[in-house]
């Protein structure tokens, strides 16, 4: 007995004396993306909801921007700026509406084919369609020609301030509802993004922009004037020896566009399912026949991969027909992507989301399952724009 308890002893003591195994470091993408929360994600959703459809040219517009400032500042993301450019008279939305008797294909813009049951969409121009008597006041002054302003802020890089990743989504809507989901859903995304990212404990390699376009509802004018006159200023040290760099260089541009209702396709009778489906995605889409088709791509894959490793409930699929939202009009001078809540031409275009442009574009049209899709995309992005920054947590 005596022989086995000093045994015991000298095994106790050689372990001891063993170095201690090093702890993995955590992981500080995880930590950023733990810290996305559904009800703060729903709050600034339904935050922007108090200016209606914020259709552009129109006092609930400018109050709409002149709040998100407000927000962006408050987290921390203090060096705002405005973009200035005029638009005219609003012109004539297109409607697209497949007839239910159709034999041969439907190609939409951006090349998507249209496959299954379809329903007639198209946007709501009649106020007399809201039901809601203050909402419809609210929203009943028209747009008026003259200037615009769109807003951001931008995280700065500490080691390559002159290269920057845009972040993007756009805040004006259009229907006479709330624009909750088209495009409160990506303006709500892209603003908790710079809260979290704007934390004094997260520093990155890399710039990040985070931009709020208007205009997106009458032709993308917004992100068109920006590429007008930014564009040129890409990398431009101002002042000289300043080290700052008012446009850096855009190393990729990541739009947000629609990211509650992926319910499926309609029925034979046009109906939709009631709830969120299970097997709902995040669609990333990339344009093939753009200039920087091979960049976008691979940008595409950057945010799949992102997805995979840190989304918790909805995956992601990409796709190669992006359109009819901003990243449009950077395809062909950056890597452009845009995150959806369906493929836009071949589901959205083809009535898979019976709230668009409408009325029924409301907060209390959605659930959990509903906003809990948009978290994910904002998932997507966070951890994947982390990645591709250098983003460290300062310990």
């Amino acid at each position: 007995m005596k022989t086995k308890a000093l045994l015991l002893s000298l095994c106790g003591l050689a372990i001891s004396a063993l170095p201690a195994l090093a702890q993995p470091e955590p992981d500080p993408v995880r930590i950023l993306v733990e810290r996305l929360d559904l009800e703060k994600y729903k709050a600034t959703i339904k935050g922007l909801t108090q200016f209606g459809d914020r259709r552009q040219g129109t006092e609930r517009n400018r109050a709409a921007i002149d709040w998100i400032e407000t927000q962006l500042k408050s987290y921390g993301c203090a060096n705002t700026e405005r973009l200035k450019y005029q638009h005219g008279e609003e012109g004539p939305h297109g409607v697209l509406q497949p007839p239910p008797y159709a034999t041969g294909p439907i190609f939409n813009v951006g090349g998507a084919r249209a496959r299954g049951n379809r329903r007639p969409t198209g946007v709501n121009y009649n106020p007399e369609r809201q039901p809601d008597e203050k909402l419809r006041a609210l929203n009943a002054p028209p747009a008026v020609a003259g200037e615009r302003e769109e807003v951001w802020c931008t995280k700065i890089g500490t080691t390559h301030p002159e290269e920057m990743y845009i972040v993007a989504a756009h805040m004006d809507g259009i229907g006479f509802g709330e624009a909750a989901n088209d495009n409160g859903s990506g303006t709500a995304l892209v603003m908790e993004l710079a809260r979290i990212l704007s934390s004094p404990d997260v520093t990155s390699t890399r710039s990040i922009r985070f931009i709020l376009w208007n205009n997106e509802e009458t032709g993308l004018n917004g992100a068109k004037a920006y590429v007008e006159q930014r564009a040129k200023l890409q990398g431009k040290e101002d002042p000289a020896g300043s080290g700052r760099y008012p446009e850096p260089k855009w190393l990729g541009m990541i739009q947000h566009d629609m990211m509650l209702f992926d319910h499926g396709m309609p029925g034979p009778d046009g109906s939709l399912a009631r709830e969120q489906r299970p097997e709902a995605d995040i669609n990333i889409e990339f344009q093939a026949n753009s200039k920087f088709a091979a960049q976008s791509q691979a940008l595409a894959w950057a945010l799949a991969g992102a997805n995979e490793q840190y989304a918790t409930n909805y995956p992601a699929t990409i796709g190669s027909h992006m359109t009819n939202t901003d990243s449009r009009e950077f395809q062909d001078v950056v890597a452009a992507v845009s995150l959806r809540e369906n493929e836009r031409g071949a589901h959205i275009g083809n009535g898979w989301d019976p709230q668009w442009h409408q009325p029924t574009d409301l907060y209390a049209t959605y659930d959990d399952k509903d906003f809990r899709l948009g978290l994910n995309a904002a998932q997507t992005t966070l951890s994947a724009v982390a990645k591709l920054s250098g983003i460290t947590l300062k310990k």
